[in-house]
């Protein structure tokens, strides 16, 4: 056994025997004898004792109900820290010497440095990288937050361990402390006693963003820079955005009657606080920090004569960013705001451009050290989270759209749209896309489901550009069901164009993709609004439900393929949006093979996928992991790009 594999066993050993001398404790001597005598007859009798099979049967069957939970509980308590361990493994110190993993990007950069590939090619598709996860809830994640916090604790606790030069005491110190937290996990319930409501998932979608990726994003970025200007000889622009986020969270409305308009418009005043709050703790590091008094003359020219030009700068910040978290407390508690709208920060570029300022002052003056430490923290989290966080998709089901617009319909007189022919309703609806006057009456008093729908739809029109990424329409069949989510947005008063996702989920819905992507780039309007652009989401989980894993892996292929044709002989730059779960059966796969298995040229405008439930906090939960998972993301992206798979052979399509 290799040593940085006894160390995992010793962990898992050092863990159980923690948790054993809890339940010891709390349960009695008597239980501890019972689950160790169940582990070890587990053990023999899948080493192929019939004996101690037979004689674990028996135990199992003469256990009284009062025990069943507690031993239940150690078990599934053991496997949790046993998760622990070997989620730590993958970024312990040991497995970094030990593995120079092939899908990194340092070794895809080694490989393509040892090709001669063209380095003006490399630069350019590096640049354009982007990786977009976008975070869902999903009831898959059952751990609750107080339990998730607590086992990252452990987890920082086994890498303190990891330290040789350890003292006897300092050990000790360590130890004590996994001993509590594991105690602390034992008589924590893990059961939630109350439905989580849309509003909670969302914050414990936040607290992920704020325990780990807050942290992983910069380092993620430093990493990519130095491996770039360690193969490829250049630094990365300081703006560069190859990573975002974007969530459901609050958004997701398909098929749950619980997130509606106001809870929609909560989660983005919350998401705007936890911003405000997050940036706030830098800002005022920050400010700390600052205390040079050398800038350049455009620096001093701008903001004025300071004797402490970047305190200046940086200070006013923190007062604007402190009334920016009154203003969002004040609106999350429906109370009028204290302060007004020109007193806070509401765009990205209000942030962005005097820090930028100051770094590229820095620079000038020769003190790139300072302006490569904390500063350049705080650009990188601007570029990918901003002002908002993270931006939210809207999804909605495509008949309730239908409905909405048929409700419509039938009290202005003109007939039922839901019984119209595809001709027809394509007809209606560009001709009132293209209409200056309104459709619906001011006087109408809708059906609640309609009201919903158009409550929502109000709310995207009072956010500014940007705050909402998109709209995915699930269960997408037709050109129809686009234009009628964009006439819902026309209604509201959407000011800028959002793009209009439709989600081809069933293997009948894929096949017909191409179809219904090429009657919508026909019609003059939409080619008009879209500028060229156009995201298309591709659905796993209900694709393998409908046809099977290997039909619907085949069907998502072809549909992507034809896509990608399709779109690049309009000269449209396609997005492919990939729906896929954590498990097989939902479309989950090792990611760097999924990515190289798509279609030639289907990345090339970047990565959007969703991350959900529990595999965000196994992906994504702890900041060395999440970076682990940005790099073999960017490794494979550049690489399909760069080094494209073969299309598949014409044998393989029959």
């Amino acid at each position: 056994m290799t040593q940085e594999y006894r160390t995992l066993r010793n962990n898992i050993s050092m863990l159980g025997r923690f948790l054993g001398e809890t339940i010891n404790d709390a349960q009695g001597a008597d239980i501890l004898e019972l689950i160790e005598n169940i582990r070890k007859l587990s053990r023999n009798s899948r080493a192929g004792d019939d004996k101690a099979r037979q004689e674990l049967l028996d135990t199992l069957g003469s256990i009284s109900n009062e025990n069943i939970i507690p031993v239940a509980r150690a078990f599934s308590q053991f496997l949790n820290l046993t998760n622990i361990a070997e989620q730590y493994q993958t970024i312990s110190r040991e497995h970094s010497l030990a593995q120079s993993s092939s899908q990194s990007l340092s070794e895809l950069f080694k490989r393509l440095k040892e090709q001669k590939a063209s380095v003006e090619e490399v630069h350019k598709t590096v640049e354009k990288l982007l990786i977009e996860l976008v975070l869902t809830a999903h009831p898959t994640e059952t751990t609750r937050r107080s339990l998730i916090h607590k086992h990252i604790e452990i987890n920082k606790c086994l890498s303190k361990l990891e330290h040789h030069d350890l003292t006897e005491k300092e050990r000790n110190i360590i130890e004590r402390l996994l001993l509590r937290l594991i105690a602390e996990a034992w008589h924590t319930n893990e059961i939630r006693t109350v439905r989580p409501t849309p509003f909670d998932e969302a914050k414990w979608g936040f607290a992920m963003l704020e325990n780990s990726l807050w942290q992983a994003v910069p380092e993620f970025l430093r990493q990519l820079n130095e491996t770039a200007r360690e193969f490829l000889g250049y630094n990365l622009p300081v703006g560069l955005k190859p990573v975002h986020i974007s969530s459901w969270m609050g958004g997701d409305r398909d098929g749950n009657p619980f997130v509606t308009a106001q809870i929609t418009r909560k989660v983005l005043y919350f998401a705007r606080w936890k911003a405000a709050d997050l940036f706030l703790q830098d800002i005022s590091k920050l400010a700390d920090e600052l205390s040079m008094v050398k800038c350049s003359d455009e620096f001093r020219a701008k903001y004025g004569e300071h004797l402490e030009p970047y305190r200046f700068v940086v200070k006013n910040l923190r007062n604007q960013l402190t009334a920016t978290l009154a203003y969002f407390d004040d609106r999350l508690s429906d109370r009028t705001p204290r302060v007004s709208e020109s007193e806070i920060i509401l765009e990205d570029n209000q942030l962005w451009e005097p820090l930028y300022d100051c770094y590229q002052s820095l620079i000038q003056c020769g003190m790139r050290i300072i302006a490569n430490g904390s500063l350049l923290n705080i650009l990188h989290r601007i570029s990918c989270f901003g002002v908002t966080l993270s931006q939210m998709d809207i999804r909605q089901e495509s008949t309730r759209h239908t409905d909405a617009i048929a409700e419509i319909t039938r009290y202005i007189g003109l007939g039922d749209y839901s019984q119209w022919t595809e001709d027809d309703k394509q007809a209606f609806l560009i001709r009132e896309l293209s209409s200056r006057r309104p459709l619906i009456p001011q006087n109408w008093t809708p059906s609640p489901e309609t009201k919903e729908i158009l409550d929502t739809c109000k709310v995207i029109a009072q956010q500014k550009q940007g705050v909402i990424a998109c709209y995915v329409i699930s269960m997408a069949r037709s050109a129809s069901d686009v234009l009628a989510v964009h006439l819902l947005l026309k209604e509201a008063g959407v000011p800028y164009h959002i793009p209009v996702v439709p989600l081809f989920e069933t293997l009948d819905d894929l096949d017909a993709a191409e179809k219904v992507m090429t009657q919508l780039f026909n019609v003059g309007w939409y080619r008009g609004v879209i500028n060229n652009r156009q995201m298309v989401m591709i659905g796993y989980s209900d694709s393998a439900k409908d046809a099977g894993m290997m039909a619907a892996s085949w069907a998502q292929y072809r549909a992507q393929e034809a896509l990608v044709n399709l779109t690049e002989k309009l000269g449209i730059e396609l997005t492919l949006f990939h729906g896929r779960g954590g498990t097989i059966g939902r479309g989950g796969a090792p990611a760097h093979a999924a990515l190289l298995s798509q279609p030639p040229r289907s990345l090339k405008n970047g990565l959007r996928v969703t991350e959900q439930g529990e595999m965000i906090r196994f992906k994504l939960g702890l900041p060395a992991v999440a970076v682990e998972t940005f790099d073999l993301y960017a490794s494979a992206i550049l690489e399909a790009n760069l080094l494209p798979p073969p299309e598949p052979k014409p044998e393989w399509r029959m």
